[in-house]
C-alpha cells in the first residue's frame, strides 16, 4: 500500500506554478478572483455582446420566416438596462395588428418562474418557507401515501419531486373541473419514488402555490398582483385570464394546421393559473429578469430566491459519459452551457397557441424573453438558443430550429390506436343502443354518461359536460374524436363497452388513462 505524505514545499510550488500559468492565460481581474465553481469556461470579448444584440433582428426573422409564427416579441436586459424590445408580426384576429413590447401574450409555463417569484416574495416576509408542510397549510389536501402526504412541502411541489405521475391533473382540467375538484382528485393517483423522482406537474405546483395564498389570506392572482407585479410596475401582467381577454393590445392564440398555423381555440387556464395562467408583456418580463438578475432587486431577498434558482431535483439525467445533467430549481430550469457559465431558463406552450422561453445567464448579466402567439414548433427556443451562442462564442454554433422543431413534433401526433385508420369494413354488428346508455362512474373522472339522439350515441362528460359523439367501429367497440391542449388535432379514443346482461356493466375509454384504460362501471 503506497502513503500520500503531504510537502509544503511542493504545494508551494505548485502553487507557484499554477499562478505563472493563470498570468500567461492573461485572464481577467475579476475571474482570476472568482472562485473555482464560479470561472466560466471561455471569457467574452469586449464588442462580442453588442454584436449579438446587432444580430438579433436577423436571427428573429429568419425563425420566424421558417417556422411561419404569425407573430413574436423579443426583450434582452443587460446590466440592468433594457437593450432590445420589439414585437414581428401580426397579433392575430380581424385588425390584424401589429405585435410591439406592450403586447400581451400567454405565458403559459413561464407562469411558473413568475409564480415562484410571488412564492420567494412570502417567504421573505415570513409567511411560508420553502420548506413548510402542506398537511399545515392546505390540510385537505392529499396524497394517496399517507407517509407522503405528512412530509409533503412547498418546494417538494414547486420541484416536480413530489412523486406524483407526469402532468398529473391535466386530463381532469380538459374535462373542465374545477381548481379545487382537480386538487382534491390527485390523491387517488400512484406515486413515484418521493424526492428521488422527477415528473413535471401543473396541478402539483398549483397545489403549493394554493397553500401560499392560502397562507397569506388571499386569491392567488390578487397575492401575485399586490406582492410582484405592483411593486414592479408590471402594469400588463396577470394570473386572471378575463384580465388577459380584456386587453386591447392582446395576441390572438395560433392552433397548428396543416403546413400552418390558424387562430381556432382560445387556452382558458384559470384552474392552473400558477403553473400556466399568467400574461404579460415583452416590457413586462424585462422588468421581472431585471429583478431575477439583481439578486432580487430588492424586492426580493436572495436567502429567500437563491433556493428557487439552485437544483433542488434533476430533471434530465444523462444517458452517456458526456451528457449534462438538467436540473430543477423551484419553478426554474437550472443548467450550464457547453460555456460553463449557469443559465436559468424556462419555456412554456400551448398546443391551442402559445409558445414562449427565457434565459438568463447571470454570470453575464444578461437574459432574453421570447413570446409568441402559436403553438409550440421550437421558434423561440432557437432564436434564445442563437442569440445566446452569439453572446458566448460570437457565432451560431448549430442549426438550432432544426434540432428543437423536430423534438416539438412529437406533440402533434394524434393518439389513439385507430386513428388515422380506416372504419372496419367487415365490422361486427353493434349491440343494441339500450346495451349502452346510461351513467357510468370512475373515482378519478367521476360520472360519463351515454345518451341516443337522432344521430346516434353520444358521451357526455365533465361537469360542462362535453359533448362525443360516437362513432360504431367493431362490435361493442365505438370511437369518438378529441382535440384540446393534450390532445392533438387527430386523436382518436376507443370506447369500449362490456358486460353479459341487457345492460353493459363497464364502459372503458381508451384516452381517459390511469394505469390503462379508464373503466368507468355502470351506476
Amino acid at each position: 500500500m503506497s502513503s500520500f505524505k503531504f510537502s509544503r514545499r511542493r504545494f508551494l510550488a505548485s502553487a507557484s506554478l499554477a499562478s505563472a500559468s493563470l498570468a500567461a492565460l492573461q485572464l481577467p481581474v475579476r475571474a482570476q478572483e472568482l472562485p473555482p465553481s464560479r470561472t466560466p469556461g471561455a471569457e467574452v470579448p469586449p464588442g462580442q455582446i453588442e454584436e449579438a444584440l446587432a444580430a438579433l433582428d436577423g436571427i428573429v426573422q429568419e425563425l420566424k420566416e421558417r417556422s411561419g409564427v404569425p407573430g413574436l416579441a423579443v426583450g434582452v436586459v443587460h446590466k440592468g438596462e433594457t437593450v432590445y424590445a420589439k414585437g414581428f408580426g401580426a397579433r392575430g384576429g380581424e385588425d390584424s395588428q401589429t405585435v410591439d413590447p406592450d403586447t400581451v401574450f400567454q405565458l403559459a409555463s413561464l407562469s411558473k418562474p413568475v409564480g415562484a417569484t410571488v412564492v420567494a416574495r412570502q417567504v421573505a416576509r415570513g409567511v411560508v418557507t420553502w420548506d413548510s408542510r402542506m398537511r399545515d397549510l392546505l390540510p385537505w389536501f392529499s396524497l394517496s401515501d399517507p407517509a407522503i402526504t405528512e412530509l409533503l412541502t412547498i418546494g417538494d411541489l414547486y420541484s416536480h419531486r413530489s412523486g406524483l405521475p407526469d402532468h398529473a391533473g391535466d386530463d381532469l382540467e380538459d374535462l373542465g373541473l374545477d381548481r379545487q375538484s382537480v386538487l382534491e382528485r390527485l390523491r387517488l393517483l400512484p406515486l413515484k419514488p418521493f424526492r428521488t423522482s422527477y415528473a413535471y406537474t401543473n396541478f402539483g405546483l398549483t397545489a403549493a402555490a394554493e397553500a401560499v395564498s392560502r397562507a397569506s389570506g388571499a386569491e392567488w392572482s390578487d397575492l401575485s398582483e399586490e406582492a410582484l407585479y405592483s411593486p414592479l410596475g408590471m402594469s400588463r401582467s396577470s394570473s386572471r385570464f378575463d384580465d388577459y381577454m380584456a386587453r386591447d393590445n392582446r395576441v390572438v392564440p395560433h392552433a397548428k394546421s396543416g403546413d400552418g398555423f390558424k387562430a381556432l381555440y382560445q387556452r382558458q387556464p384559470d384552474a392552473q393559473s400558477p403553473a400556466g395562467g399568467v400574461s404579460s408583456s415583452v416590457n413586462d418580463m424585462i422588468k421581472w429578469m431585471k429583478m431575477v438578475l439583481a439578486d432580487g432587486g430588492g424586492l426580493i431577498p436572495p436567502r429567500a430566491l437563491q433556493p428557487a434558482l439552485s437544483p433542488q431535483s434533476v430533471s434530465s439525467r444523462p444517458q452517456t459519459a458526456d451528457e449534462r445533467a438538467g436540473f430543477y430549481g423551484y419553478g426554474f430550469n437550472v443548467g450550464t452551457d457547453p460555456s460553463g457559465r449557469v443559465v436559468l431558463s424556462h419555456s412554456g406552450a400551448f398546443l391551442l397557441g402559445a409558445a414562449t422561453c427565457f434565459s438568463l445567464i447571470p454570470s453575464l448579466d444578461i437574459g432574453i424573453v421570447v413570446l409568441s402567439n402559436a403553438a409550440p414548433v421550437g421558434a423561440v427556443e432557437a432564436i434564445s438558443a442563437s442569440f445566446n451562442d452569439m453572446v458566448q462564442t460570437g457565432r451560431i454554433t448549430r442549426d438550432w430550429y432544426a434540432g428543437y422543431s423536430s423534438r416539438f413534433a412529437a406533440f402533434f401526433v394524434p393518439e389513439g390506436f385507430t386513428s388515422g385508420q380506416p372504419f372496419p369494413v367487415a365490422a361486427a354488428p353493434a349491440p343494441a343502443p339500450s346495451y349502452c346508455t346510461g351513467r357510468y362512474g370512475h373515482p378519478y373522472f367521476g360520472t360519463a354518461e351515454v345518451r341516443q339522439d337522432r344521430d346516434g350515441l353520444v358521451l357526455y362528460a365533465g361537469p360542462a359536460p362535453l359533448k362525443l359523439p360516437l362513432q360504431h367501429w367493431d362490435g361493442a367497440m365505438w370511437v369518438f374524436d378529441l382535440s384540446n391542449e393534450n390532445a392533438p388535432s387527430g386523436t382518436r379514443s376507443a370506447a369500449t363497452f362490456s358486460g353479459e346482461g341487457a345492460q353493459a356493466e363497464t364502459l372503458e375509454i381508451e384516452l381517459f388513462v390511469l394505469n390503462g384504460p379508464a373503466r368507468f362501471k355502470r351506476f
